[in-house]
């Protein structure tokens, strides 16, 4: 945990009081003297020349920026806690090259509170096939406009019952060992899992998305299998309090799954068994399928879906209102994946209320974004919003 810092800070000396050293702040806790947080710049030509230089040195609450360029083979541990990791000017894009860490990813965070924001890592293998852009196994991780590619994990998690994992505005793309094992983002069994704003694409065999947390809150992005192999597009294999919602979810034709969202594929092991799925686009490009395969006593609720393509809306029972299956027309690029409504759209106007707390707030922005849905008058079908 962070020390409490106090400026002025007073400190008996020999029977006097005197004011601590500026560059020195007091840890009320400790009694001891604890240095204030740097910031440390990498790049070629400075003091330290690769990321890994700075994991050696960095201290808790420490800033890295990273110049923006490619850094290879250049593989690091990092130990601190509340440490900021930054692409300065651009992404830093780190390739593995062959190497790891630890014989588990390019970068392994082991300490707690971590922001990575920026940061392109690509080629993680590793032995055992799990080889990923980031192994997440300290508390609490927030992944913002980073990008993670060709490895065999994005973002591997361990299981930690304390940890908040938060992504938003990222990029996951072709990764996946080929064995079904391994996925673009696989989170183990966290407390919750936040997914915002953010992209899908290209899972080889395995998910484009899968987490075991115990609570989900995936709104406003892209899955999209283009014509690689993926499996579901969104796996919450436990169960879990879930709410996904404002995505648009695109199942390509060599997809080896024929579910696009599953729920409890696994066991409902989660003390929560309730899914809403709320204002997403589903788009089915195989000759059949499933939207929502539910988990024999799940709690699911469906409200203000479109379905595109063929397929059962759901593999059991559910409480499901105002989802509706709509033909290409009426989308402004189909063909490019983009679902945004035209003025022509049989999804205008057409959906019900929900309740505030599961409402898609968020609504995609290509490639990787997100803006307030917009309101005014009765809510559109679908995962777009038109203005």
């Amino acid at each position: 945990m962070r020390s409490l810092l106090l400026a002025p800070v007073l400190v008996l000396t020999s029977g006097l009081l005197v004011a601590a050293p500026a560059s020195s702040s007091y840890d009320v806790r400790a009694g001891a003297h604890a240095q204030a947080p740097r910031t440390w710049r990498v790049g070629p030509g400075r003091e330290l020349e690769v990321p890994s230089a700075a994991a050696a040195v960095a201290r808790d609450g420490d800033t890295v920026l990273i110049d923006p360029g490619t850094y290879r083979g250049d593989v690091a541990t990092w130990t601190q806690d509340d440490l900021t990791l930054r692409g300065d000017g651009g992404r830093a894009h780190v390739r593995a090259d062959g190497r790891d860490a630890q014989g588990k990813a390019i970068w392994v965070i082991a300490g707690d509170r971590t922001t990575v924001d920026r940061i392109e890592l690509s080629g993680a293998s590793v032995p055992d096939r799990n080889g990923a852009g980031i192994r997440q196994e300290g508390t609490d991780l927030t992944v913002t406009r980073s990008w993670f590619h060709d490895n065999e994990n994005g973002i591997l998690t361990g299981a930690d019952a304390g940890s908040d994992v938060v992504i938003r505005r990222s990029r996951f793309f072709r990764n996946g060992f080929g064995d079904g094992y391994s996925h673009n983002l696989y989170v183990g069994a966290v407390r919750s899992l936040t997914v915002t704003g953010s992209w899908f694409a290209e899972a080889d065999t395995g998910h484009e998305l899968k987490s075991r947390a115990a609570r989900n809150t995936l709104v406003g992005n892209r899955f999209a299998d283009g014509e690689a192999t993926a499996s579901y597009s969104i796996d919450l294999p436990d169960g879990g309090l879930s709410l996904v919602a404002g995505n648009v979810v695109v199942q390509g034709p060599r997809s080896e799954n024929p579910a696009l969202v599953s729920y409890g594929a696994e066991g409902l092991s989660n003390p929560s068994r309730t899914l809403w799925v709320v204002n997403n686009t589903f788009v089915n490009r195989r000759t059949s399928g499933t939207f929502v395969a539910l988990a024999a006593g799940s709690s699911a609720h469906l409200r203000n879906n479109l379905l595109v393509g063929p397929g059962d809306l759901t593999s059991g029972p559910a409480d499901a209102r105002a989802d509706r299956r709509v033909g290409l027309d009426g989308f402004v690029a189909p063909g490019r994946d983009d679902f945004r409504l035209t003025s022509s759209s049989p999804a205008l106007d057409r959906g019900v209320r929900v309740p505030r707390r599961w409402r898609a707030r968020w609504q995609y922005v290509a490639p990787a974004g997100q803006v307030r849905r917009p309101t005014s008058g009765r809510v559109d079908l679908g995962a777009f919003e038109l203005p």
